[in-house]
């Protein structure tokens, strides 16, 4: 179930999963219901990694668009939208997919990982831990144990943070997933480049079998 978002006067929107705003513990008031936020969020996530063309949108060589322009997309999509429902749901997205940013030009907005739409993003700041994890499918062992794990239509393969993380990604495919445990220390001293992305995500090109256990 999706947390509806509330908002505080004084310290703006925050997730509706404990007692009123982290700050001041302000009840607030209902901004976004559950369910209206994950129809925005799946939206969003989608105009900017997937189908900005069919939404009027223009991403640049680093997935970056305006922000107006993508205010503008969701309320032609959601007649009970408005900019500050866009502004709530990437704000209070906990596991950082959005970016947003201002300068001279104005603000942009972006996906921070899961594009398949071409585009290339600049390294992340964040450390990579010696192990994470990936949470799949039980079918998928078969061609895992072969292959290893491949990005399967999108630009990179997204490992999890947390062994949690990874079992809340892995349920979206099956009721019992598998966790994979990521050798990510051996993978980085040989040379492959994992980089952050988000709060809990991190993302590599490929992982060969051989960086795997739990298989």
């Amino acid at each position: 179930m999706t947390d509806p978002i509330y908002t505080c006067p004084d310290h703006g929107p925050f997730l509706a999963t404990g007692a009123g705003c982290p700050t001041c513990t302000s009840a607030g008031e209902c901004l976004l219901s559950g369910e209206r936020r994950r129809r925005l969020s799946k939206f969003c996530s989608g105009a900017l990694r997937h189908f900005p063309d069919d939404v009027g949108l223009e991403l640049d060589t680093r997935g970056w668009t305006e922000y107006d322009a993508l205010v503008s997309a969701v309320e032609r999509t959601y007649g009970w939208a408005a900019a500050d429902h866009v502004a709530a749901v990437i704000t209070t997205d906990p596991k950082g997919r959005f970016e947003r940013t201002s300068d001279d030009t104005g603000e942009r907005v972006r996906a921070a990982y899961g594009h398949s739409v071409d585009v290339s993003l600049e390294a992340g700041d964040g450390p990579v831990p010696d192990e994470l994890y990936h949470g799949t499918a039980p079918r998928n062992l078969e061609s895992i144990r072969e292959t290893g794990l491949e990005p399967m239509g999108r630009q990179h393969v997204h490992l999890s943070g947390t062994r949690e993380t990874a079992i809340t990604v892995g349920q979206r495919h099956a009721s019992d997933p598998v966790v994979l445990v990521v050798d990510a220390a051996a993978m980085t001293e040989e040379g492959y480049r994992i980089t952050k992305r988000g709060r809990e995500t991190y993302t590599v090109e490929a992982v060969p079998p051989r960086y795997l256990s739990g298989l």
